[in-house]
């Protein structure tokens, strides 16, 4: 992907290298889901998280959300990735910002938060091994940087366009909150409610992957790149790596299949309508 290597994103807030420590639990509001989850570890991979008056990991109060200390170093590689995260979340938000004009609607910015090994969020505590993910309660996508490693070696994702899928995946939840199609059923299986909203908000990865093809930034490979992170993150596929077996019926993101055509159907076809996966089947 084109990108410029000395963009510095206003939206991006960077807390690498401080804890993210709080005591014990907080009642946050009403039930919600924190978006997308592309970890590791066993169950933990692709899980929905619901937070609320239960929820799966503690947290502060939403008037808390971060804390830590000094900052540690961070290397060249990471101060790379930092910038290309920050210039693609401009550049997705800049995307949304002209389709919800065109569509008389006011698209308001999510913020990007970088973080280490754990952090506290609007929504509870969020760690590395859940992989990135959006908090509604606060509207920020949080991000390890290395869960890019993981992305490339584990998943067999490499790639500067599939980490700005996953992005841009994020950033599709925030613009489900702002539309309210993420107060939806989050039921589990292959056609629940988790999946549909995991689908669409690939599909609106893939709607602004569009934009990028029509403004000259992608270079070669760079779609296919993004189909393979979509087809490494498939529920089927995790769990077959994990376990050995799939279970549809614990599905929460749909399959490798799946995530790979709704991407495709969004890079294809550019619309809201077109990335409708409220009713039918996937």
């Amino acid at each position: 992907m084109k990108w410029d290597r000395d963009h510095d994103s206003p939206d991006v807030i960077d807390e690498r290298g401080r804890g993210g420590g709080g005591d014990g639990f907080g009642l946050l509001g009403p039930l919600i889901s924190i978006g997308s989850r592309f970890g590791f570890g066993g169950v933990l991979v692709a899980v929905g998280l619901y937070v609320g008056a239960q929820f799966l990991f503690g947290g502060g109060s939403s008037s808390s959300r971060l804390s830590g200390g000094t900052p540690s170093p961070a290397s060249g590689a990471d101060d790379t990735r930092a910038k290309f995260a920050g210039f693609v979340l401009d550049d997705v938000q800049a995307t949304w910002t002209r389709v919800f004009a065109n569509q008389g609607a006011s698209y308001r910015r999510a913020k990007l938060v970088l973080y280490t090994d754990q952090t506290r969020t609007a929504c509870g505590y969020g760690s590395a091994a859940m992989g990135p993910f959006y908090c509604p309660n606060d509207e920020r996508v949080f991000l390890d940087l290395g869960f890019f490693d993981e992305l490339s070696r584990k998943l067999g994702a490499p790639g500067d366009f599939a980490q700005a899928y996953v992005i841009a995946h994020e950033i599709g939840h925030h613009v489900q909150h702002l539309r309210g199609g993420d107060r939806a059923d989050h039921g589990e299986g292959a056609s629940g409610g988790s999946v549909r909203i995991e689908l669409q908000a690939d599909c609106y990865a893939g709607i602004w992957a569009r934009t990028t093809e029509q403004r000259n930034l992608l270079e070669q490979g760079d779609i296919e790149a993004a189909l393979g992170a979509a087809i490494a993150v498939g529920d089927d596929r995790l769990q077959r790596s994990e376990t050995g077996t799939v279970n549809p019926e614990k599905w929460t993101h749909g399959s490798s299949k799946e995530r790979a055509a709704w991407f495709r159907r969004g890079l294809d076809q550019g619309t809201f309508e077109a990335c409708d996966t409220s009713k039918g089947p996937l």
